[in-house]
């Protein structure tokens, strides 16, 4: 027979919500929410839907996710459809299988089960609910936390679905995530012909040294819950792509993966600092995606800390590693933010799947976060 959470998360993964489509898979959460006594509002932003859900006053506990999914790439390299939710020795199949359906299902029927149990709990617990996070992320949970903190909800603690674990479940909690800063870079010279270069200025020349100097660089040092700061070019062009024409401008991509011990202000001053020193005509353009964002130890952490050794028998590693998630935006609120979810070793990935087995642990870990907050 399979269990309830996982009949949700096949019904969830059956519909291809590729990012911002939902394709109802929000209003099969809301109407499971309203069944329990949830207060539903429905928060679309341009081409995304999102809802806000509460049950409860007081202390709140949010569980946030989003029914969005990346798209399913080549489909001859999966086994079974991406969007025909599938269960094969012992493994659900499926885009969003992991990233992050089998999430809300696992937080959908944890809030079943607490309610049944607890019908007079005596604080808030909230859904955040957004089909906007794997693309722009613009209309998405970065608007509601707009709206809710401009009529100054109230949210103490909020928890994330994103796919946290990586060897077996629970071992690893991510309690805040480093900001991310992106540089679009563009170095002027002058066109010309390669036999003559003393006719023009070859800007791939005269960027090399500060390129260099970028990669070089160490930002910092990193802290006790931070790595050092990275940068990574990720695109560079130039040239008509022909052999025998020296290009009038290069155009350079770049990414800061930032810590606490360093603040965008500073990246970008620096960056520009070098790029005079160096003497280079250039545009720039820059763009914040996430502050850094960190979560010490308390009542959230303890709460997630006892029950995975609770349900799973050992202790969670915090981490800061990894990319960005709505988590940057929730935590604006002031909010204590942990994201706790699935393996993450088959997200985006072709065949994306977990195990059944991880699924109905997951939601009772989840149920247990709720009795040790609010019950």
């Amino acid at each position: 027979m399979i269990c309830p959470v996982t009949d949700l998360a096949q019904q969830l993964i059956n519909r291809p919500s590729v990012s911002p489509d939902d394709q109802g898979c929000q209003e099969l959460l809301i109407q499971r929410l309203q069944d329990i006594g949830f207060t539903i509002e429905r928060m679309p932003f341009g081409d995304t839907l999102n809802f806000w859900a509460y049950r409860g006053t007081g202390v709140t506990f949010a569980l946030a996710g989003h029914t969005d999914v990346v798209p399913a790439g080549d489909i001859s390299q999966w086994q079974t459809p991406p969007f025909e939710a599938s269960i094969r020795d012992g493994m659900l199949y499926g885009r969003g299988a992991a990233d992050m359906k089998s999430s809300l299902a696992a937080m959908v029927v944890a809030a079943e089960r607490f309610i049944t149990e607890n019908p007079e709990h005596k604080g808030r617990l909230a859904f955040l609910i957004t089909s906007d996070e794997e693309a722009k992320a613009t209309n998405g949970t970065v608007k509601v936390v707009e709206e809710l903190m401009s009529r100054h909800e109230r949210l103490d603690y909020c928890l994330v679905g994103e796919p946290s674990s990586q060897q077996r479940l629970g071992d690893m909690i991510k309690n805040g995530r480093r900001g991310s800063l992106t540089a679009s870079l563009t170095i002027f010279g002058t066109q010309g012909h390669v036999a003559y270069p003393q006719l023009a200025d070859n800007p791939i020349h005269r960027a090399v040294p500060f390129l260099q100097e970028l990669i070089n660089t160490q930002w910092d040092s990193g802290n006790e819950f931070f790595p050092a700061t990275s940068m990574q070019i990720a695109n560079i062009q130039a040239g008509t792509g022909s052999n025998n024409i020296i290009p009038g401008k290069l155009w350079v991509q770049f990414n800061f993966r930032f810590s606490t011990e360093l603040t965008d202000a500073e990246i970008r001053q620096q960056v520009e600092d070098m790029l005079k020193k160096h003497h280079l005509k250039y545009e720039l353009d820059w763009w914040l995606s996430g502050q850094p964002f960190l979560t010490c130890k308390g009542a959230l952490v303890d709460a997630v800390v006892e029950s995975i050794e609770h349900y799973c028998g050992y202790k969670p590693e915090l981490s800061t590693n990894g990319g960005t998630s709505d988590g940057r935006f929730i935590a604006k609120m002031g909010a204590q933010v942990v994201e706790l979810g699935p393996l993450n070793a088959t997200i985006h990935k072709t065949n994306e799947c977990v195990k059944v087995s991880d699924l109905q642990e997951l939601s009772l870990i989840y149920q247990r976060i709720m009795e040790q907050l609010i019950k």
